[in-house]
């Protein structure tokens, strides 16, 4: 069911001093800052050989990224996002195997404009994990 590594999320409290470092200390290809006001941050991609890196900064205080700055004021990795074939059926094997799903259970459209699910944190050894249809 899991496929490849989509991304790695890093929660910061400075998207912009965030994506500079990355772009001048390590060198890395940065992309632009997107809004996403349905998931209440503020996006950029690092993109790497094998995979990609999501920095994130909250949209307000509401946003869920404000309060796990709120408890981590330095910013750290906020969830690890993997790919699936297929999200409705990915979610209906989770359910049945005990796994919570967040929200309403439904799929939104994430960073990439595919549908995306976020699963319960205490589920998978203290991870938020993110499953992108791919």
């Amino acid at each position: 069911m899991i496929g490849r590594l989509n991304h790695v999320a890093i929660a910061v409290p400075d998207l912009t001093a965030a994506a500079r470092t990355y772009r001048d200390a390590l060198g890395a290809e940065v992309g632009e800052p997107a809004d996403l006001p349905g998931h209440g941050v503020r996006v950029v991609f690092v993109t790497l050989p094998n995979t990609k890196v999501e920095l994130l900064e909250p949209l307000g205080d509401d946003s869920p990224v404000a309060a796990f700055l709120a408890r981590n004021p330095a910013g750290g990795i906020h969830h690890l996002c993997y790919e699936v074939e297929d999200i409705r059926a990915a979610r209906d094997r989770l359910l049945a195997a005990g796994a919570r799903v967040l929200g309403d259970g439904e799929p939104r459209t994430g960073a990439h404009g595919r549908p995306v699910l976020f699963l319960h944190p205490k589920d998978f050894a203290g991870t938020l994990v993110e499953l992108e249809e791919a």
